[in-house]
């Protein structure tokens, strides 16, 4: 039973805790939306991953340039306030890191759970190479 209390504890100390959720928007209501102009696609992937290929249309903003306290004037070159802010990842994951930094700067950021896989899959168009 100790042993039992002591492993719940320990996921739970090294558990990852974001106050973003992933959007109930569907990729139907992005697509839609990012057509319109009222939003903007951010994929905060790596550069390599970036490099190996990227939605239509998306901005790219890596999570490592935003982890740690990231400059409001250097995200301003990359991202208006005044749309919605839709930021994907490889896997759901480090998008929801990124709209917690987003957040703080004054975002309306709202991560997708599918990854860049899964929004060409559901119909978003790779960028040209």
């Amino acid at each position: 039973m100790r042993s039992t209390i002591v492993l719940m504890a320990m996921f739970i100390l090294n558990s990852s805790t974001f106050a973003a959720e992933h959007t109930k928007d569907t990729p139907d209501d992005v697509k839609k939306a990012v057509a319109d102009g009222k939003a903007i696609l951010l994929d905060v992937r790596e550069k390599s991953e970036w490099n190996d290929g990227y939605l239509k249309g998306a901005r790219h903003l890596p999570l490592s340039e935003l982890r740690d306290n990231p400059k409001a004037e250097n995200v301003a070159r990359v991202l208006p306030k005044d749309k919605i802010i839709y930021c994907h990842c490889a896997a759901g994951v480090r998008c929801l890191k990124a709209a917690d930094a987003l957040k703080k700067l004054g975002y309306d950021v709202r991560p997708l759970k599918p990854g860049y896989s899964d929004l060409l899959k559901a119909g978003f168009d790779p960028a040209p190479k």
